[in-house]
């Protein structure tokens, strides 16, 4: 579980997205980024259990830094508002499938996972997988653990193609899948949740959903 006062921080810095007040409330922000690291700490320690991939993890190789970059952004507010950790082997820059967790005040955090926009070769060969293999892949995503926890696949922000990817028709059986960019599954959180002291146990159970499908998802990169 995490702690109210990490909330709170985020929720403040909200508010006061500037380097002055970030510079003032820096024990705040040191004491809740600690808070966060403690959470993914946990979660890679239990559930590497499950999955060995991600077992040589430390947190600190999975968070994401609270800095924007703003260069080529309209929006110059220097900060995130949220705690991000991209759990995978490799770690947050791994080109491989793996585990997500956002925390962010508002009823606007979740947790998941997937393969989020992944390199024009990277992509071809999940995109090859999933047409050799729609047998394999279509029980993935319908399976009842994972239909409970994310009901689809993501499909908001440009996550996938209108119209059929080159080399694909729209005869394909798995065209509606051949079309993402991106493949992930969300599961949201509320406010409430992250400082439940069940916590823990509700993502273990959203990785384990994920699971299948990242591995298959693996398989096709390392093909």
């Amino acid at each position: 579980m995490l702690q109210k006062s990490t909330l709170t921080f985020l929720k403040d810095l909200k508010q006061n997205n500037a380097k002055e007040w970030f510079d003032v409330n820096r024990k705040a922000y040191d004491a809740a980024r600690a808070d966060f690291t403690n959470l993914v700490a946990n979660v890679i320690a239990h559930y590497s259990k499950e999955d060995e991939e991600i077992a040589s993890l430390q947190a600190k190789d999975c968070l994401f830094r609270i800095n924007r970059d703003v260069r080529f952004s309209k929006n110059k507010a220097p900060y995130k508002t949220n705690f991000g950790a991209s759990i995978a082997r490799g770690g947050k820059k791994s080109i491989y499938a793996g585990y997500y967790i956002h925390v962010e005040p508002g009823n606007n955090s979740f947790v998941g996972g997937g393969l989020w926009m992944p390199e024009t070769a990277q992509l071809k060969k999940v995109r090859q997988e999933i047409d050799y293999n729609f047998a394999a892949f279509e029980p993935l995503v319908s399976a009842p653990a994972f239909k409970t926890v994310y009901g689809s696949l993501y499909t908001g922000e440009d996550s996938k193609l209108s119209r059929p990817p080159k080399g694909y028709d729209d005869s394909n059986p798995a065209i509606e899948y051949l079309k993402f960019k991106s493949l992930i599954a969300l599961h949201p959180l509320k406010d409430a949740e992250l400082t439940d002291k069940n916590l823990l146990q509700t993502i273990q159970q959203a990785f384990t959903a994920l699971h299948p499908l990242d591995v298959f998802l693996n398989t096709a990169l390392e093909s």
